[in-house]
């Protein structure tokens, strides 16, 4: 080990730009580690992952620098893909980047191996710690050798197993990639950035070698805690290009969510879906891959997993084929996409197109349960594959204004620059989290409820027996405000919907249930389909329909100016917003035993008007 940290490093060559010649052809100059490393955000990338280990800056260097310089002059300027995150020149440097400082500061929650006695995690911390940032710079390495054509001026191509780039060069993505065969290739690729003196140090801690060999081969679900800290450190990264939230992407449970998809999957294609009908049919089989009409999967699966208690489900549709393209299940098109566009030809001359999300057989059945295939043909449409999203009709002026109020507060999402982006890279960064939690429930988020966390009380035997008589009644009713309420007191009952928690959509405020709108009526919506149908003909999104007769029961109470909707302010650690909702008359329409107030949530009408009347003024904080 010692003698490992005193080899010397080979500097690479300084960087040469193109010149004008090379420019026009298309070409682009490789530059050296140094100078494409030298830009401030990648500088502050490589000082984080410094920080995270426990190094002097020369052991560093050799077994973190070298292996980061290998890997960036292999990488040069490449993108990470062509169309989807850091899809840009010097992409994959960037994202290789970054998955090395989430993995890291994730990795600092886990105490590994799991399982050995303090004194051996203790000895084999630093190993661990350069095996999972080893694992995360290599998960993507062999996109450059399958996915690529890279070729010098002269026409010679260029394969990354040859060594770094010396000439100048161009690229192009293959039409005819694979998409998921850069995970094979890795292997072809690690031992030009790891040497033999570090694989001999790895190989000498079995529990780790083992794992980051299930991970380099594309195995993450034999790989253990190292597979999980290099997946959720990819999706954050992902996240943050892409201008979501990487906090979130940190804390999903990969597997659990891709077993919960495919459960739903297997249970609608058995339940429910229709297949290889001539026309009136919810998917196809053919030989080689399973054909299912994209708005219809997308729109009965969340149903049923909201139905099940399953939340975390995207509400749109285009984030749901990411969700099951991102876990494996939905297969990708030629340029990395999750749409296909397909036109379905029966024996009887039938013919028609759709957008299909395409999926392997053996994802869903076992050989012997496999149905029989399509007689006819699917045929991938030849133009350009581009991912369809049905439109959300604009909503009638007369509808609007009451609606404005109750939508929640969203903060816009900057635009993300280059001294945005990895300051709040490095700002997630900095945030401990537990080993078991990530993020903190309690922590307010812009974007989302916020509250305490607490358990609804229970209900007493004989209601819980009497709703269960009742549920297979509800789930066939047709949906009303009446419906609502019953679907609302039943998931509440059952703890399908959470209350007070950082993401429920009931709260108790002001000795009172608050519903918080647009939500509440959002996820009745999504379990329910019909709604959509039933909402059309008034020219209604279907939340805004279900709100209207959730609005005609009378159950709510109302604001002295006669306005629906109250206001509350949420208060937490270190940030604030608010929440709009409706407020209970009876809070026992919901409870029988009604839980305790949030202490997180106050109202802020009811707030505003005491001290108003306390100073001899008029309330005019009135939406």
């Amino acid at each position: 080990m010692l003698s490992l940290f005193q080899r010397k490093r080979v500097r690479p060559a300084v960087s040469v730009q193109p010149t004008p010649t090379e420019a026009s052809k298309g070409l682009m100059r490789p530059e050296s580690a140094t100078s494409l490393l030298a830009t401030p955000r990648r500088q502050k990338l490589l000082e984080h992952i410094w920080q995270r280990t426990s190094l002097s800056r020369r052991q560093f260097a050799t077994l973190y620098l070298a292996p980061l310089e290998r890997y960036v002059e292999l990488v040069q300027q490449f993108p990470a893909s062509e169309s989807h995150h850091h899809a840009y020149p010097g992409g994959m440097l960037d994202h290789g980047l970054e998955i090395v400082a989430y993995a890291l500061k994730l990795r600092q929650s886990h105490l590994l191996p799991a399982g050995a006695t303090p004194e051996a995690q203790a000895a084999q911390a630093e190993a661990w710690t350069a095996g999972t940032a080893y694992a995360a710079l290599l998960h993507d390495i062999g996109k450059i050798a399958v996915d690529l054509h890279v070729e010098y001026d002269d026409g010679a191509v260029w394969h990354p197993w040859h060594g770094p780039l010396r000439r100048p060069y161009r690229f192009r993505y293959r039409k005819d990639r694979e998409y998921r065969l850069h995970s094979a290739a890795t292997g072809l690729l690690y031992a030009r950035l790891l040497d033999r003196d570090i694989f001999d140090w790895l190989s000498g801690y079995p529990d780790l070698w083992a794992a980051l060999l299930y991970v380099l081969a594309g195995q993450y679900e034999h790989a253990g805690t190292l597979g999980e800290l290099v997946v959720q450190a990819d999706q954050a990264s992902v996240a943050q290009e892409l201008g979501g939230d990487p906090g979130k992407a940190l804390a999903a449970p990969r597997h659990a969510l891709q077993r919960k998809l495919l459960d739903g999957l297997r249970y609608l294609l058995k339940e429910e879906f229709k297949l290889n009908q001539p026309q009136a049919s919810d998917g196809w089989l053919t030989q080689d891959a399973l054909w299912l009409v994209s708005k219809t999967v997308s729109d009965k699966l969340r149903a049923h997993l909201l139905s099940q208690g399953i939340d975390g489900i995207p509400s749109s549709n285009t984030a749901v084929f990411n969700v099951l393209q991102d876990h494996g299940i939905a297969l990708a098109t030629p340029d990395g996409k999750a749409i296909w566009k397909a036109t379905v030809t029966s024996d009887a001359g039938w013919s028609h197109s759709f957008t299909f999300l395409k999926l392997s057989p053996a994802a869903i059945w076992e050989h012997a349960d496999r149905p029989a295939s399509f007689a006819g043909r699917v045929l991938v449409d030849q133009e350009e594959q581009e991912e369809t999203v049905p439109q959300t009709p604009v909503e009638p002026e007369a509808h609007r204004v009451e609606h404005a109020a109750a939508a929640p507060a969203v903060m816009p999402v900057a635009p993300m620059t280059a001294d945005n982006d990895v300051a709040a890279l490095l700002d997630l960064l900095d945030v401990t989290p537990t080993p078991s939690t990530l993020p903190i429930a309690s922590e307010p988020e812009v974007g989302t409820d916020v509250g305490v966390e607490a358990d609804p009380v229970p209900m007493p035997a004989t209601a819980l027996s009497a709703t269960a008589s009742h549920t297979a009644a509800q789930e066939r009713a047709e949906p009303s405000g009446t419906h609502f309420m019953a679907w609302l007191r039943q998931g509440i009952q059952t703890r399908k919907l959470i209350i007070n928690d950082a993401k429920a959509l009931v709260h108790t405020v002001d000795g009172t249930t608050y519903l918080v709108s647009p939500g509440v009526f959002q996820r009745y919506a999504q379990e329910h389909l019909l709604v959509a149908a039933l909402a059309k003909p008034e020219k209604l999104e279907g939340w805004q329909w279900v709100q209207k007769r959730f609005e005609k029961l009378g159950l709510h109470r109302k604001q002295a100016s006669g306005l629906n909707i109250w206001t509350c302010e949420v208060t937490g650690p270190r940030k604030s917003r608010r929440l709009h909702g409706y407020l209970l008359t009876d809070p026992q329409t919901l409870f029988q035993e009604v839980p305790p107030n949030n202490p997180h949530l106050r109202l802020a009408d009811e707030t505003a008007k005491r001290e108003n009347s306390a100073l001899g003024g008029r309330n005019d904080d009135q939406e």
